[in-house]
């Protein structure tokens, strides 16, 4: 059961970014359907990365693994929390919204960290999501290219 637990806790940090990633792009773009689909399947993985943190708390993982995957979950409740439910504009609020960075942050290293924990291999395949993930915030944060 571990196993599968493991592996649904890498594919989901895989999705993860992937979703984050496109999300970026299509922000970037301007193309608000596909943000709101990019979106709603980053705040869907709240469902597998609950799932597996109360198995890791079940079977008394390592507490690094779980306070790992625990600001996984309190990533994605803020997440869903200000964009979802308040829908307040907290990226204009900058008091706000360094910690909300912090918190992604953490939660995207969370990620790596249990990834290479349980799985080396996989490990890799999360840490090149997120160099995916890196590439495109830095294409979303560029200004147009002018004509």
């Amino acid at each position: 059961m571990t196993k599968l637990i493991d592996n649904i806790f890498i594919y989901s940090a895989v999705v993860f970014n992937i979703s984050v990633s496109g999300l970026y792009i299509v922000t970037k773009l301007g193309n608000t359907t596909l943000t709101q689909v990019f979106g709603g399947i980053a705040i869907f993985l709240i469902v597998p990365f609950s799932v597996t943190l109360l198995e890791y708390l079940r079977v008394k993982e390592k507490k690094r693994t779980i306070i790992s995957n625990g600001i996984i979950v309190l990533y994605l409740f803020l997440e869903l929390l200000l964009d979802y439910i308040l829908r307040i504009p907290f990226r204009k609020i900058l008091a706000l919204h360094v910690p909300y960075i912090l918190v992604f942050y953490a939660a995207l290293f969370s990620m790596i960290g249990v990834s290479f924990d349980k799985n080396k291999r996989m490990g890799y395949l999360v840490i090149m999501t997120f160099a995916i993930l890196i590439v495109c915030l830095i294409y979303n944060l560029l200004p147009p290219l002018q004509s």
